[in-house]
């Protein structure tokens, strides 16, 4: 994809790394402590907390501080601003983990153009990791650690790792059909990593991650964090995965052919 010249991607990265400590000053302190939590769901549970709306607040401020031109759109607080350039964020991916006091759970704020998602980070706070993408690039940061996300090059399904946050989200017949697929063709599936199993593919420990029903802010930051390390990642139907969908996330292109045609076929 070619950009705009009026693209600064090195205030770009700022501006994530700016917004992401903002948003860590308001979940950190309350990860791990007894908080309120409430239920957007009537029947269910999709549970919200302070630190979800707080850190949000606090990353728009950032944003909209450094581009009040672009739009942004956030889980809790809905979309503003109208423009092809569009920051995405998810302030706590991986909730119920944060209520649940595990260190899965992750900032996520990922920048597109157009429609797709070219740059993002998925920040974990509690551990002090940062997976950071720029057009060219995908990194992993952890103090003085800097290293890049490579992921690990797999292209055979039988050998491959698979990451699903839970099967039960696979909840009709022809969903579960599909989970059932890929797992009986798979070595090894893990489950419960949110946001962090994507991560955890462009560093190469992980080979493939399925999920359906994400929404964009689910998944957009994660986008670049995946190609930009080598992997690969669509929606079921080969299409563009920014927007959110039925996805899936592979370590190499050709091993999300085959899983795409696996669940094709289910």
């Amino acid at each position: 994809m070619s950009f705009a010249p009026e693209i600064d991607f090195a205030r770009i990265e700022t501006t994530l790394l700016a917004a992401a400590a903002a948003a860590a000053a308001r979940t950190l302190p309350l990860f791990r402590t007894p908080m309120a939590v409430d239920n957007k769901f009537a029947s269910g549970f999709d549970p919200v907390t302070e630190a979800d709306k707080g850190a949000e607040t606090a990353i728009r401020a950032v944003i909209g501080e450094a581009f009040p031109d672009h739009a942004i759109i956030g889980e809790e607080w809905g979309t503003s601003g109208e423009s092809r350039y569009s920051w995405i964020i998810d302030p706590v991916d991986g909730t119920r983990a944060f209520i649940s006091g595990a260190p899965v759970w992750g900032t996520l704020i990922g920048f597109a153009v157009d429609g797709v998602a070219v740059a993002g980070l998925m920040s974990q706070p509690f551990i002090g990791e940062e997976f950071l993408a720029l057009p060219g690039r995908s990194l992993y940061r952890r103090g003085e650690v800097a290293l890049v996300n490579r992921a690990s090059g797999q292209t055979e399904l039988e050998a491959a790792r698979v990451f699903t946050t839970t099967p039960n989200l696979f909840d009709t017949p022809d969903l579960a059909a599909k989970w059932q697929a890929l797992e009986a063709a798979t070595r090894l599936q893990r489950f419960g990593m949110d946001c962090y199993g994507y991560a955890l593919l462009a560093a190469g420990q992980a080979d493939l991650v399925i999920e359906p029903y994400l929404n964009t802010y689910d998944i957009a930051a994660l986008v670049p964090i995946i190609r930009e390390a080598g992997g690969a990642i669509a929606c079921w139907d080969g299409s563009e995965p920014t927007k959110g969908g039925n996805v899936v996330a592979a370590a190499t292109p050709q091993l999300l052919e085959k899983a795409l045609a696996l669940i094709d076929a289910a």
